[in-house]
């Protein structure tokens, strides 16, 4: 470090373009890099979109693969544009990981983004970007919630429309003027929000919206035909800024003062599914980077992070919370509970995962590296977070895999019932004054942070436990079907909560 730079942290100069001759503890990007073109718009400044597709995009452009930029398009008040001003796009990431026992650290300097535009204040520039013939790819998330139809919705290029898909259709009729309709300006659109068939729904939405707003066929054409929506799907756990002593630490080290640095996990997944050779073309960062996977079918991706990954947070979630630990890792630090979800997993959930595409073997090695994961020191992942929408989660999850192994086997897998038994019994909730559904788990009350909390609470006022499962487990409002038609099922889970009613004091009847 220069002596020009201070190591009192209050006294370390901000981390900026001019400020990056002073740092030496860590690569800094080139003149080069900086100067790079502007390819990819991004809807969304979020830490899982810069934790994983611009850490992508970030190392390809070390590689002289990619060579493009990003520009981003914020829409809420969250992570101030004054701060990617400020700091010129630029943010640490810091990777922090478990694997085989030994701890991987990894920082570096992201220099993928150009400039944030905010979409209330700066809807002009961002409608200038349409006009620039190298743009290529188009990024989103906006959370599950952004990829819904606005009926309401009134797509122009010169006042900012309500919700993401508008203010995407709004961007791509700027560009179909701007080059006359030519195929080749055509987008390649990534949508990583966390919903099935993202890319599929998503292009639906733009196509009913330009529709309604009785957009040009032309443009509807386009629309359809020039543009390449694709299904993508994201796996990289980012905790998020890092605060405190912590980050104080880790800014003192590298010498300078960092308002966006971000924590993440090392492992990382961008599976995007897209079958155009021009598409895969595009998306020439794939080359530098073994996480990202451009295929023809991304099915097996998916079933994988779903089952093998997310089900078992799923199914130990309120396990784990009423054991009072508060992060996964103090979880996995328990002997009995690394037990529980390890046999969870291999020997439960991976026999109803295994399937023409997916091989033991390959179950097995993914699974192995979930653990890893769970065990990563470094990542504060709190039951809590996970504990939220659980019965949407349960949904997606976890009834597949119960379905799947009565299916396979007819036979229900007890882990896997245990799990569903104790949700059932954190559902079961009362209000306070404030109008909050609040679940008691060891004696300890906490919110119920679930859109199916004020349906769950009406079921429970049934007379007995047992009539209270009979009405959750056969409302389709909650599963889409029957549940109750699952051979055993009903009877499984009612033996499961007496025996946790009976065996544990954190859940009451």
């Amino acid at each position: 470090m220069n002596n020009k730079m201070q190591q009192n942290e209050t006294d370390l100069l901000p981390l900026s373009r001019k400020n990056l001759i002073y740092i030496n503890n860590l690569p800094v990007p080139s003149s080069l890099i900086l100067n790079l073109p502007e390819k990819v718009l991004q809807f969304g400044t979020g830490v899982l979109l810069r934790g994983l597709p611009d850490d992508y995009i970030d190392h390809a452009n070390k590689q002289g693969i990619f060579n493009g930029r990003i520009v981003i398009v914020k829409s809420t008040q969250q992570n101030k544009v004054d701060d990617f001003d400020r700091q010129d796009g630029l943010y640490t990431l810091c990777k922090r990981g478990w694997e085989k026992g030994e701890m991987i650290s990894e920082n570096s300097l992201n220099a993928s983004v150009s400039r944030v535009l905010s979409a209330d204040d700066q809807w002009n520039e961002v409608m200038k970007c349409a006009h620039n013939p190298e743009l290529a790819v188009i990024v989103s998330n906006t959370t599950e919630v952004g990829i819904v139809l606005d009926a309401h919705d009134k797509i122009s290029t010169t006042s900012v429309p309500h919700s993401f898909p508008g203010k995407l259709v709004a961007f791509l009729l700027e560009r179909y003027k701007a080059f006359k309709g030519e195929e080749s300006a055509g987008m390649v659109i990534i949508p990583t929000e966390l919903i099935a068939n993202n890319g599929k729904q998503l292009k639906n939405i733009c196509i009913e919206l330009a529709e309604m707003n009785k957009l040009e066929s032309g443009f509807i054409s386009w629309l359809k035909e020039a543009n390449d929506f694709c299904d993508s799907l994201v796996d990289r756990i980012v905790a998020g800024k890092v605060k405190g002593e912590e980050g104080d630490a880790i800014q003192g080290k590298l010498g300078y003062k960092d308002n966006l640095m971000i924590m993440s996990e090392v492992y990382g997944l961008w599976a995007i599914q897209a079958s155009k050779p021009h598409t895969k073309k595009v998306l020439s960062f794939a080359k530098a980077n073994s996480g990202v996977v451009v295929q023809n079918d991304i099915e097996r991706f998916r079933r994988m992070k779903l089952f093998l990954l997310n089900a078992p947070h799923t199914f130990t979630v309120v396990i784990a919370m009423a054991c009072g630990f508060k992060t996964v890792k103090e979880a996995m630090d328990d002997k009995a509970f690394e037990s529980f979800i390890t046999d969870l997993i291999f020997d439960e959930i991976i026999k109803v995962v295994v399937n023409d595409d997916i091989s033991k073997k390959d179950a097995e090695l993914f699974a192995a590296k979930v653990l890893d994961r769970f065990r990563n020191p470094f990542i504060q992942h709190y039951w809590i977070d996970i504990s939220k929408q659980i019965s949407s989660k349960i949904l997606m999850r976890c009834i597949p895999l119960i379905k799947g192994c009565q299916d396979k086997f007819e036979a229900l897998p007890q882990k896997m019932i245990q799990g569903l038994a104790a949700y059932l019994l954190y559902t079961k909730t009362a209000i306070d004054k404030e109008g909050n559904y609040m679940a008691d788990l060891n004696k300890k009350e906490i919110i119920l942070v679930d859109a199916k909390a004020e349906l769950l609470y009406k079921h429970w006022q049934a007379a007995s436990m047992k009539q209270a499962v009979s009405y959750i487990l056969s409302d389709k409002k909650l599963w889409n079907e029957n549940l109750k038609e699952i051979n055993g099922l009903e009877q499984a889970v009612l033996k499961e909560m007496n025996a946790l009613l009976k065996n544990n004091d954190f859940l009451k009847e």
